[in-house]
């Protein structure tokens, strides 16, 4: 399904672009390729594409960029305000916490949040190796995505 966009026509869910600091391009290779299993794009020696489930991020090197954020309360947790993410399958999802299981820690380990109340979701937070912090959330029925 597209739209018109003014005189552009846009795909109803065209894929995401984001740029964001590393301090190590190879540790960034190694946590977003071979880790997450999100195939490299193009580079250079100062940044490099990612197909994040068919979105794109770029890792730029940008050491000093790179640091904490601070957190919000969510469900009883302190949540990063400043992160990325995806909304996946719930097997995909469960894939992916299984892989991340001991390679290194969780900022908020899996679980299930809102549990019994519109837009449950299991959520997971973690960091890349430059501490941009990632959550990774499925619904067991995505129609609950925008629930209110």
């Amino acid at each position: 399904m597209t739209k018109s966009l003014g005189t552009a026509t846009v795909c109803a869910m065209p894929p995401f672009h984001l740029a964001f600091p590393v301090h190590d391009l190879a540790a960034a290779r190694r946590f977003y390729g071979a880790l997450l299993g999100c195939p490299e794009g193009r580079s250079s020696e100062h940044w490099v594409d990612f197909d994040f489930f068919g979105h794109q991020i770029v890792a730029h090197l940008a050491p000093d960029e790179c640091g904490a954020s601070g957190h919000s309360g969510v469900d009883g947790k302190h949540v990063p305000v400043r992160l990325f993410g995806l909304e996946l399958d719930m097997d995909s999802w469960l894939d992916l916490a299984a892989r991340l299981d001991g390679q290194g820690e969780f900022i908020i380990e899996p679980y299930t949040r809102f549990e019994g109340e519109p837009g449950e979701q299991a959520t997971m937070f973690f960091s890349d190796p430059s501490g941009n912090a990632i959550e990774l959330k499925a619904f067991a029925d995505r129609s609950q995505l925008f629930a209110t």
